[in-house]
Formats: structure tokens, sequence, C-alpha cells
């Protein structure tokens, strides 16, 4: 495994990246958008668990910080993921695919980024969204369910609002940045989607409607929710060296699936 820290110019700021490439020959780009209510995390304190699902993924992985809330507010943290897959994509070789990733907040980011690439006609090969906190109410059933569980709906409502501070959907340049991707009037035409999910998650029903959403727009997903397992479990380690638990490995392994049938495509 290689890594190594950079800068990328955002103009009037720099956002801070690492990329991992696992061994000599890796098959296209995954930007990764790191969790923690979108006020917190950093790319060095998912230094592991990102070098991780680049090696099981098998493909170049551009781990991406962003402007962090309350001192920046949405649109700013889209802006910046955006700002990372543009400057991944033009890395890439000719073909080569690009993907879009994220846990937690950082998967609500990543939604987000899949639907403003497919207004602005820029290709993305999947999106890779592990437990994506997803209705800024928190109203599902999930929230209340498993009482004391981690993110209490109570908390995750105010780093909606903290986050947000009322603007749902900003536009930029003709293009609508939504804060949620529920807030999108439609749905199709997005990357394929990769989706995971612990039952013991407040978010867990976040993420089975969104699923249900984007099939009866057509696109192709792959939902897993993992038994046991509670918020928070793409950070979490085990097995030998870095670890490898099941949640992180399954998303490494779904999303060289989809690298490897989009290469074997004509």
């Amino acid at each position: 495994m290689q890594w190594r820290p950079d800068w990328l110019d955002a103009g009037a700021h720099r956002i801070p990246v690492r990329i991992y490439r696992p061994g000599p020959r890796p098959y296209g780009w995954l930007v990764w958008a790191h969790g923690g209510s979108w006020q917190a995390g950093s790319v060095e304190h998912w230094h592991g668990p990102v070098a991780d699902l680049a090696r099981t993924s098998g493909c170049t992985v551009v781990s991406t910080g962003y402007r962090l809330a309350p001192g920046y507010r949405h649109p700013a943290q889209l802006e910046d993921v955006l700002t990372a897959l543009s400057w991944a994509g033009e890395q890439a070789a000719d073909g080569e695919p690009l993907a879009v990733g994220g846990d937690s907040a950082g998967g609500t980011i990543a939604a987000c980024a899949a639907l403003a690439r497919r207004d602005r006609d820029q290709s993305l090969a999947a999106q890779v969204l592990a437990y994506p906190p997803l209705d800024p109410d928190c109203a599902a059933t999930s929230y209340t369910s498993e009482p004391g569980a981690f993110p209490a709906a109570d908390d995750l409502r105010l780093a909606w609002e903290t986050y947000r501070d009322g603007i749902e959907t900003a536009v930029r340049g003709g293009t609508p940045l939504y804060s949620t991707p529920l807030a999108a009037e439609r749905l199709d035409g997005l990357a394929p989607a990769v989706l995971a999910v612990g039952d013991l998650d407040p978010v867990r029903d976040d993420v089975t409607e969104y699923a249900r959403l984007l099939r009866e727009a057509g696109n192709t997903l792959r939902l897993k929710i993992f038994p046991g397992t509670p918020h928070a479990a793409f950070l979490a380690a085990g097995g030998p060296g870095a670890g490898n638990p099941g949640l992180r490995r399954w998303l490494g392994t779904a999303l060289r699936e989809q690298l490897e049938r989009r290469k074997e495509t004509p």
C-alpha cells in the first residue's frame, strides 16, 4: 500500500486529501468523504479504514477533507467533495472509472455529489454509501427502536440544523446542490449505488427507504443490512493489521465487482 498526503487548490482555500494506491496496478478511482456529523472528522483520523478500503477495492482512493460546520454551512462541504471528484477524474487514465463514496455524513455528501454530477452530465461509475443519514427530521421508526443507540435523534437533528442553517438546496452555476438526496425532484439516471447499514443503526430506515426510491427510479443498486451492527461500523477495527471488518470489506468488494463489470463491458 502506497499513500501520500496532498492539498487541492480550491481558490480561496485548500482541501486536504490523502491518496492511497493499493499495489502497482490499481483500477479505478474512488473519492471518499469522511463522517463526523458535517462538523468533525479528518483524513488523518480516517487513515486506517480508508487504507483498508483501498486494499479491498483494488482502486486508487482519494480520502478528502472538506470545510466543516458551523464555520462553513451547506453547500461548502459538497462543493469541496465535487472539487476532489473533478481532480480525481483528471488524474484517471482514459476510460478509467471514477466513483464517489462516504460514511455517515460523508455518505450523505457523496449521495448529493452523485446527483450534482448527474445534473452536470459528468459520469460516475458508482456511489458507495455507508449508513448515510438522509432525513433531517429523523422521523423514522429506527431512530427510536434502539434506546441509547448512536447517533441519538435529537443530536442528529441539531447536526442537520448546524450543517444546513436553513438551506435545503443551493444553486451553483445552474446546478442544484442538495443537502439531502431526498430533496431532489427526481432520482433517475444516477450512478449504480452500493449501500450498507447495520440493523442497530438509527439511520437504518433512511437507508432502506432511499434504496427503495432509487430502485423505483430505475437505478442499479446493492443493499446489505448487517446484523448486530451499530452506526460507525466503517471505522471498526478487526482482524490482523489495520483490520478488515465485515461492513468495510463488503463495501470494497462490492465496488471492485462493480468496476470489474464496467471494465469487462465493451
